[in-house]
């Protein structure tokens, strides 16, 4: 007798508690190949699964394959959730179907987080923790023309926080976001001198000025979602942002792209020190050299 009330108003009330808290998000994420013709031996890799970030808890995880076949799930070396599968009967198209649903926390960077110098990395767990990302890596190098120019953003900045901020705004201010005029092999080398590409350009621009001078930084891939009001870049799309060590606060996102650092907004997938280690789908196969790839992705509050 008037529980159904009740009970109407405490659900209510607990929404209310996780908008105010953060973001419910769910993502669909398709990727269809289609071959001209019959295709065998099709060996593939998946980052489409997150782990738990400090700001992220993975809620709901299904993942789909079509011809139909047995995935594997492990972990790799940075700690991402990844799968494999192999599928070797003949076939001509590959569906790969990807759905989760996370819940996402509003970002907080503590005084140290602001305020923390380089001289903090000397720390053994910190110098543990972000060794492998202050070197340059499969697509991301530091030549003279990086490292200067990194010199001049940051020289007046003494906090990690303050240059990589400045790192971030200049890039979003200088870049022209443009599509097909590079690919997902190219080096961060052509990109700083094109001055345009997509955000997984920027962040490998981000990722070479912030290592050329001591600066943590590492590639983070995922989703971004785009509310009503907003018209930030990379929404609706696998979208890529830099993360930078911040002692006192741990990993936090600059997405250069959108020159916003990457709040309750953004979905992680997967970590790694550039695009090679993150990629969603990856893989080879026997047959056909012609192959249509098609992806789509929605991001939406469920």
């Amino acid at each position: 007798m008037g529980g159904g009330p009740v009970t109407t108003q405490f659900v209510s009330n607990l929404r209310q508690h996780v908008e105010e808290a953060g973001l419910i998000l769910a993502v669909t994420h398709q990727t269809l190949f289609d071959y001209q013709g019959l295709v065998r031996d099709s060996v593939n890799v998946l980052h489409l699964e997150p782990r738990n970030f400090p700001k992220q808890q993975t809620l709901d995880v299904l993942i789909n394959v079509l011809p139909a076949t047995k995935l594997h799930r492990f972990d790799d070396l940075f700690g991402n959730i990844t799968h494999h599968f192999e599928i070797s009967r003949e076939h001509q198209k590959l569906e790969i179907e990807s759905r989760v649903t996370v819940q996402t926390y509003p970002l907080d960077i503590s005084d140290m987080g602001m305020n923390g110098r380089p001289d903090l990395l000397a720390k053994a767990d910190i110098h543990e923790a972000t060794w492998q990302y202050m070197n340059s890596s499969q697509w991301v190098s530091v030549n003279p023309d990086i490292w200067k120019q990194a010199l001049d953003l940051t020289s007046d900045h003494e906090s990690l926080y303050s240059k990589a901020l400045a790192i971030m705004e200049w890039i979003h201010n200088e870049f022209e976001y443009a599509s097909g005029v590079t690919d997902v092999d190219t080096h961060v080398e052509p990109v700083f001198e094109l001055r345009k590409g997509v955000c997984q350009d920027f962040t490998h621009v981000m990722l070479g000025l912030c290592r050329a001078v001591g600066v943590p930084a590492r590639y983070a891939s995922g989703y971004l979602y785009n509310g009503p009001s907003d018209t930030l870049k990379g929404a609706q799309a696998s979208h890529a942002w830099c993360e930078v060590f911040l002692p006192g606060t741990g990993w936090t996102g600059f997405d250069p792209t959108n020159n916003n650092l990457a709040d309750e907004r953004y979905v992680k997938i997967a970590i790694g020190r550039d695009y090679a280690d993150v990629a969603p789908v990856t893989g080879s196969y026997h047959g056909s050299s012609h192959c249509r790839m098609e992806v789509n992705v929605l991001v939406e509050k469920p």
